[in-house]
């Protein structure tokens, strides 16, 4: 197994880094960062100076143009490097190596090339900008999510021990992969699971929790199984709140109400109230 950690200059990069280390060393997996540096970080957009200066004018101002882009393009690699050594120090302090890698461009695109390298991927729920605006998600988040074909481990602000694992539970193709991830990977070994199922207690939606509390017990997993009543964000948002997880995993499609947690304003909603990583299946 490989993970990729996307990592950038914000307070979140160090629980970005713990928590593909904690998945690492779950898995004996091998670590790599990724680190993107934006076209606009490098390179600055000619205005159309057509008619408004002279040919000697736009001459000089397009030679500047094109210096100021060259020093640019060297701070933001030299910067990228930094934060990548930085990364790279704070895993191997607590014992854990891991390769690196920096790419130019846009990062669902540079990604998208690579992810076929990787198993799972790491980021962070904000991106540089966390501290100006802390109650929205990073731009980058739900793009990469709905990019992204692999495993998405959307790491909290800072990483705490994981013990626990509400598995929210609907019965569509995306949450019985989870289900079924849950049960054979390693990652979830020896963890307590509790599956939550939103929605009313019918027949139905009982036969399929009792489907996957089976799936899950067959791999020698804890579990307990509930179906609760009520609104898929504020169940689970509670479901964390109680103490009942240090992190979330969802299935990202569905075809009820959860489905709209990760593809719609909900998902923003479920991952700001969130206080833990959430694991986010295809």
């Amino acid at each position: 197994m490989r993970i990729m950690a996307l990592i950038d200059g914000s307070i979140y990069t160090a629980s970005v880094c713990d928590h593909a280390a904690w998945v690492a060393g779950r898995t004996d997996a091998t670590l790599e960062l990724m680190h993107v540096i934006g076209r606009r970080e490098t390179s600055s957009a000619p205005t159309n100076l057509s008619g408004s200066l002279s040919l000697g004018a736009r001459s000089t101002l397009l030679a500047e143009l094109a210096t100021l882009d060259e020093q640019r393009g060297r701070l933001a690699q030299e910067r990228g490097r930094a934060i990548l050594d930085a990364a790279t120090e704070h895993l191997r302090a607590n014992g854990v190596t891991a390769s690196h890698r920096m790419r130019i461009g846009d990062l669902i695109g540079e990604v998208g090339a690579v992810e076929d390298e990787f198993d799972i991927l790491v980021i962070g729920k904000r991106g540089e900008a966390a501290d100006f605006a802390s109650m929205h998600l990073g731009s980058n988040l739900e793009r990469v999510m709905r990019s992204s074909a692999k495993p998405v481990l959307v790491a909290s602000r800072a990483f705490r021990p994981i013990h626990k694992v509400v598995v929210a539970f609907d019965g569509g193709a995306s949450s019985t992969r989870a289900v079924e991830a849950v049960a054979r990977e390693r990652l979830f070994q020896g963890l307590a699971i509790r599956l939550i199922t939103v929605g009313d207690d019918k027949p139905a939606l009982r036969e399929k929790l009792a489907w996957a509390k089976t799936t899950l017990e067959r791999s020698n997993v804890s579990v307990r199984a509930d179906i609760v009543q009520g609104e898929p964000e504020t169940v689970l948002s509670a479901a964390v709140d109680d103490g009942a997880a240090d992190l979330l995993v969802m299935g990202s499609h569905g075809h009820s109400r959860v489905r709209h947690l990760l593809i719609g304003s909900s998902t923003t909603a479920l991952l700001r109230s969130c206080l833990v990583p959430v694991m986010v299946y295809r």
